[in-house]
């Protein structure tokens, strides 16, 4: 892994998103939507259905977070990612209307990832049990969609220097698989 973080403005441009790679450390600023398994069960029902989705995908990240209530002073509360995987049947369909990355915690589907490949999309993996230190990167929040799933519904974030590290990239690069590997004993 690379120890001098790329600095990232969201929402990237795709020469910036296409040439990151698996194991570099990465600081994003700007814009993120959030986005959980309810959510992205509606998304997809709504656009395999031919319907208007109220959210705008194309260059976008998602973070998969339920941000727990603000404390006073606050946007947030804690917002630590949840397991990925759990979004994978829907993925490849929002890959497709132009999410360019998404960040959560543990390893994709091959569906997901040939799907990233596909799409050039990346994938971004926060720390697990760093919710409240992730919510200080998080400078404002807002509900855009979907308010009565409370905090499943879709926020639009605005972030500054959140930490994560590239964990799938579009060609292919798996951290799940080969940092394992970089270890094993024998």
């Amino acid at each position: 892994m690379s120890g001098y973080p790329v600095h990232l403005h969201l929402p990237a441009d795709n020469h910036d998103m296409m040439g990151l790679r698996i194991g570099q450390v990465v600081r994003l600023s700007g814009t993120l939507l959030t986005a959980r398994d309810a959510a992205h069960q509606r998304l997809v029902s709504s656009l395999e259905a031919g319907e208007a989705i109220p959210v705008c995908l194309d260059q976008a990240v998602l973070y998969y977070v339920g941000p727990a209530p603000a404390r006073p002073g606050r946007p947030v509360g804690s917002a630590g990612p949840t397991t990925a995987r759990r979004m994978d049947p829907y993925t490849p369909c929002l890959l497709a209307q132009g999410v360019k990355g998404m960040i959560g915690k543990g390893p994709r589907s091959e569906q997901v990832q040939r799907a990233m490949r596909d799409h050039g999309a990346v994938y971004f993996a926060a720390p697990g049990g760093a919710g409240a230190l992730l919510a200080q990167c998080i400078v404002q929040a807002e509900v855009l969609a979907y308010p009565e799933l409370g905090p499943e519904a879709i926020h639009r974030l605005e972030v500054r220097e959140f930490p994560a590290v590239v964990a799938g990239d579009r060609f292919g690069g798996n951290l799940y698989d080969s940092g394992p590997k970089t270890y094993a004993l024998g």
